[in-house]
């Protein structure tokens, strides 16, 4: 017997999306391009997003809920179908940063993922995913700047980032990138809640070269440790090995430099870029 793709098990909250908005188009008696007239966006991109080939931006989605009056449903799926996407170490970040009092993150070559600008995290996903679309890049983008809402809340966690100095002087996705990218985070340390330290090079070798570290602190008190590296995450919960990890940032901090030389160094590499720009 043919197998109906409406009962498949294997529905993803991608695709599910996608038969929800074609099921309450036809209900309404709408073709894709009259549907596309009313909420402003075009017709091809409705139909990749029916046939779930490509994910809706949160503005389509709610673009979608006011015509339908589904009452954030798209949006919801939407966000659902974002975290499906992420590795399930990923989701586990993801979900303990919406719960966290304080996030403290190491980046040893990177800036970190919550105060990177989709230009910056553009220009990674599409070397980190050579081969995938520009539509699914782009999906990549807006699920790492959802992450940024964790700043939006009423009780916003306090955030503490340590930064190699090798994340500013490699040249991601160009100078103009950089520029853009040094701005933001210029700009968001102006925050009472976020904390930047940059880790010189002439401090030399510390213990988490070639890695990254995030440790996520409930309101409980209780700790959550994730270290990355490439394509793989693990989540520690161990109290002694938790215990070791925060060793190893409390080292990296002590080698950091203070909050008014990192902003110096940070407008040091801004103007260096800028030059490069205008040359």
């Amino acid at each position: 017997m043919e197998l109906n793709n409406e009962d498949d098990d294997r529905a993803t909250p991608r695709t599910v999306l996608g038969r929800r908005l074609r099921r309450l188009r036809e209900a309404a008696g709408l073709s894709q391009r009259a549907l596309a007239d009313k909420v402003g966006y075009p017709h091809t991109y409705l139909s990749r997003v029916e046939r779930g080939e490509q994910l809706p931006s949160e503005a389509l989605a709610e673009a979608l809920d006011a015509h339908f009056a589904t009452d954030g449903l798209f949006v919801e799926l939407l966000s659902m179908a974002q975290d499906a996407s992420i590795p399930d170490y990923g989701r586990a970040i993801l979900e303990s940063e919406g719960k966290a009092a304080r996030i403290q993150v190491f980046g040893s070559s990177l800036i970190p993922g919550l105060l990177q600008t989709k230009d910056y995290a553009r220009a990674l996903f599409r070397t980190s995913l050579a081969g995938e679309s520009v539509e699914r890049i782009e999906e990549h983008v807006a699920t790492r700047m959802r992450r940024k809402r964790v700043f939006e809340k009423a009780d916003s966690p306090l955030y503490w980032a340590i930064m190699d100095e090798a994340a500013l002087k490699r040249p991601i996705g160009g100078s103009a990138c950089m520029c853009g990218q040094i701005r933001h985070v210029l700009k968001a340390v102006e925050s009472p809640q976020v904390a930047l330290q940059a880790l010189p090079f002439s401090q030399g070798e510390h213990p988490m070269l070639g890695g990254s570290l995030s440790l996520l602190t409930l309101g409980s008190g209780a700790t959550i440790a994730y270290v990355e590296s490439f394509f793989s995450g693990e989540q520690v919960e161990s109290p002694g090995k938790i215990l070791e990890l925060t060793h190893m940032f409390d080292i990296a901090r002590s080698k950091a430099l203070p909050e008014r030389e990192t902003l110096d160094l940070l407008s040091a590499y801004l103007r260096e870029y800028e030059d490069e720009d205008d040359s």
